[in-house]
């Protein structure tokens, strides 16, 4: 019928209460997502900070040069460094601690003839000349010294270790005759005249 209200009742109809409004169960925010939340509860591997990870790095370095050193003092080849590890290395210092060389002396020496050489000019050439004369003279017997050393650890290393071993160890040794003994380090382990105590060498 026109004019008919759409919300009225029809028969049979069933009446309809007011609807009651419950609480929104709905969160305020979205829920994260797993990722943002195991992201969030993981901590950072890598320090933030940079100037702590250098400090932490720069202590760790250090700790581990004051653990070499005393290595070297004490003889503990375990915590020594690369360049002084090994049983090839030990034959090296203990062929030469156990020999006189003539430069092992070279220093203290060298110092004297400078020394020397100030006081010669007060008495004149002659005395310069002398105490110049002597130096070379005492430079070339270190350098005839060195070709004895090298030719003589060259035998002995490839009579032990082999020919390959030689590699880059005749100058450890050379260079460790120029040297005070009780300022060589890693420390001597023989005294002059003794015999190495060096380990075998390790199985090929």
């Amino acid at each position: 019928m026109i004019g008919r209200n759409k919300n009225a009742e029809t028969p049979g109809s069933i009446q309809q209460g007011p609807v009651e409004e419950f609480p929104s169960s709905k969160k305020d925010h979205p829920t994260p997502k797993r990722k943002v939340a195991e992201a969030a509860n993981k901590r950072p591997l890598v320090v933030d900070d940079r100037r702590q990870a250098q400090k932490d790095a720069r202590l760790k370095e250090r700790a581990k040069r004051d653990a070499q050193y005393q290595a070297m003092r004490s003889g503990d080849e375990k915590n020594m460094p690369l360049r002084d590890a090994g049983p090839v290395k030990r034959f090296v210092r203990d062929y030469i601690d156990s020999r006189f060389h003539l430069g092992s002396y070279f220093l203290p020496l060298a110092v004297a003839f400078l020394i020397l050489s100030f006081l010669s000019t007060q008495l004149g050439s002659a005395g310069f000349f002398i105490t110049v004369a002597a130096l070379y003279v005492y430079v070339l017997a270190v350098f005839v010294d060195s070709v004895f050393i090298w030719f003589g650890l060259k035998k002995a290393l490839t009579a032990k270790f082999g020919p390959t071993s030689t590699r880059g160890n005749l100058m450890y040794g050379v260079l460790r005759a120029t040297q005070l003994p009780r300022t060589r380090l890693p420390r001597p382990m023989v005294g002059r005249g003794g015999k190495p105590i060096t380990p075998k060498a390790p199985k090929k």
